[in-house]
Order: C-alpha cells, then sequence, then structure tokens
C-alpha cells in the first residue's frame, strides 16, 4: 500500500479555507479574474483580501513575502484541527515536503535594491531569506514546530507530484511518520512579466495563486486506518525536449502507473489533468489522455480552469480537486483517479489515487 491522505486544506483565488475550495469547484463557476494585471491583457486569480499581517499577525511578518505567508497560513489550517499530530515520544516528528520554486518578485526586488542603493550592499538583510528556494518551508517548520524532515521540491506544474513522491520515498525509508505535502505560489508582477515573455508558457493563460497542502500518513499506520480519503497508489515522472514529445512521453508514464496498480484504462472514473478545458482537445496533455482512454473518456474535473494556472501549485491543487469530487460522488470510491501534469520547462508526470468510500 502507499502513503494515505487524511486531511487538507487549502488557499486558493476561491477565498481562504478548506470549505471555499470546495465551494468554488462543486459551484464550477471560475473565481474572479482582476480586470488588470501588470502585463496588458492579461488578467490573474489572486488570493482575494489575503494579507500576511492581518492573517498570520505582525509578529515575525515584517519581511515576509506572499509565498512564504500562503503557506505558513494553509499549514496553520491543518496545524489547527483537533486531530493534528503532535511530536511522537518513539517516532519521527512531523515534517513538511513543499513544492513551490520561492517568490521570484522578492528575488528581483533584492537584485534591485542592491544596484539603484548607494553602495551594493546596501540592502534589507532581512528580507534576503526571501530570495532562497527553500524560505518558505523553513518559515513553516519554524512557525509551525515541525522537527521532522524539511525538503523543498521544485519543478514547475509538476511541483506538486514530485512532493508527494518525495514524501512517499520518506515514508517507505522510515525516515518520516506524518508529512505535510502540497505546493505554494504566489502572484506577482515579476512573475507575470516573466510568463509574459517565457517562449514556452501557453497562451491566453489566466495566472492564479494560492497553497494546497495535505496531510500524509504511512501506510498502516493508526491515522491512516481512522482517518484516510485516499490512497497514493502510484507516481510516475519523465522528461522531454520537444512539445512533440510530450504525448508519448505522458503515455508511458500513465501506463506505468496503471501498470504498478494493477489496473486498466477502463478502470480510471476521473481524471484531472493539468491542461484545463480552456486549453482544448488538441493539447499535447489531452492527446495522451485520448490516447489512453480511446473512446471512452472518464469524468474529469477542471481544477486550473477554475483557478487559474498556479505554477507550482497546480498539481497539489489538482489532487485536493480528486478529492473533493469523490467527497461529492460515492460511485468514485475505491475506484482510480489519474492526476497529470505537464510543465513547459521539460518535466511531467502523473499520479494515480484510489479514494475511499465517505465515512
Amino acid at each position: 500500500m502507499g502513503p494515505v491522505i487524511t486531511a487538507w486544506s487549502a488557499i486558493s483565488p476561491f477565498g481562504f479555507g478548506a470549505d471555499a475550495f470546495r465551494a468554488g469547484l462543486r459551484a464550477g463557476v471560475p473565481a474572479p479574474a482582476s480586470a488588470t494585471g501588470p502585463v496588458p491583457d492579461a488578467p490573474a486569480r489572486p488570493v482575494p483580501d489575503f494579507a500576511p499581517r492581518a492573517v498570520l499577525g505582525k509578529k515575525g511578518t515584517r519581511s515576509m513575502d506572499r509565498v512564504t505567508a500562503l503557506s505558513v497560513a494553509a499549514i496553520g489550517a491543518l496545524m489547527d484541527r483537533g486531530d493534528a499530530p503532535g511530536a511522537s515520544a518513539d517516532g519521527p516528528a512531523p515534517g513538511l515536503v513543499l513544492g513551490t520554486t520561492g517568490s521570484v518578485q522578492s528575488t528581483m526586488d533584492f537584485t534591485r535594491s542592491s544596484l539603484d542603493g548607494a553602495r551594493p550592499f546596501h540592502v534589507d538583510p532581512a528580507r534576503f531569506p526571501n530570495t532562497v528556494m527553500n524560505c518558505a518551508a523553513g518559515q513553516c517548520a519554524i512557525w509551525h514546530g515541525l522537527k521532522g524532515p524539511n525538503a523543498t521540491i521544485a519543478g514547475g506544474r509538476a511541483a506538486g507530484l514530485l512532493a508527494l513522491n518525495y514524501a512517499r520515498r520518506l515514508q517507505a525509508g522510515g525516515r518520516a511518520g506524518t508529512l505535510f505535502c502540497g505546493g505554494a505560489e504566489e502572484f506577482s508582477e515579476a512573475r507575470a512579466r516573466l510568463h509574459h515573455h517565457s517562449p514556452g508558457a501557453p497562451d491566453g493563460t489566466v495566472l492564479g495563486e494560492g497553497a494546497a497542502v495535505l496531510r500524509l500518513e504511512p501506510a498502516g499506520s493508526v491515522a491512516a486506518e481512522r482517518d484516510g480519503l485516499a490512497e497514493v497508489v502510484a507516481l510516475e515522472f519523465g522528461m522531454y525536449e520537444e512539445a512533440e514529445e510530450i504525448p508519448a512521453t505522458l503515455l508511458r508514464c500513465l501506463r506505468r502507473a496503471l501498470e504498478r496498480a494493477g489496473a486498466r484504462p477502463m478502470d480510471v472514473a476521473l481524471v484531472a489533468p493539468g491542461a484545463g478545458t480552456g486549453a482544448g482537445g488538441d493539447s499535447p496533455e489531452r492527446a495522451a489522455l485520448c490516447e489512453l482512454f480511446g473512446g471512452r473518456q472518464p469524468a474529469e474535473v477542471d481544477c486550473t480552469g477554475l483557478v487559474g494556472d498556479t505554477a507550482a501549485a497546480s498539481a497539489a491543487f489538482q489532487v485536493l480537486a480528486v478529492l473533493v469530487r469523490a467527497e461529492q460522488d460515492p460511485a468514485l470510491a475505491d475506484r482510480p483517479a489519474l492526476v497529470t501534469a505537464v510543465d513547459h520547462d521539460g518535466t511531467l508526470g502523473c499520479a494515480l489515487l484510489r479514494p475511499y468510500p465517505a465515512r
């Protein structure tokens, strides 16, 4: 058996908390997009009314950037639950695996301050940690007292699945017990401009932001048996150089995942692709799914079309979308669900989940 998802939280363009994400996804109406952004004709879907100091308080947040605040707040929502795990006297302490590439806005602002100041070293040292990729994960551990493994995984839109795989390996090797695992991404002027000028970025993308976090328990643990929502059955990844290679490479990943699970394409009940319905049926990701399923297409949840391109948080939000749909539809219980992710920088992957029946 694979690791078991026992709880989750979300801060998304639908609002703060799991209930807001659940309601937005079930309504099926895209989150509101701002009419104007830093790039002309490029609307965005930010988290509404999210101010780090208002959400987390004044202490320790003066120099905290947005992606760190989103991560700290999302994990805090899980830590505040009555069933949140504590430190074990005879096992590993809770840890964190976070999929993110950090804050490009913080990096650019810090670099700019070294260029336009009276001296290159006239910078705010309190803001330097924000330029490091693992700042968000480190701050989450400090803020919430997570003394177990702490890792940051980069991988673009596949980061959430890569983080899930890293967490799975930690638990399988006996190096971790309870792990918080997910992805986080901020919307900023710097990110919008980089996306606009990126040669591989799809046109017409509405950028989003947020943090999606899972609580992952080792298979067979008491918490997994008591609170299990879904099993992570298989994870597979690949690399490509040219976009023409995506369908075949992703298809191989999908078939390997099904083979590991002892399942067939006809067994899959739900798919959460990274390419939203706005990408059209001719996207490379969708071409691989069409090839896998042939004339039979399983049910689909379009997370990207509702919250926007959340980059490093995308795959984690897709996993949450599967959990929300499984809550709503008892027919999806104990049947395979696929999550796929393709990043334009060359990384792709898929996850096969098995939602549990509602308790």
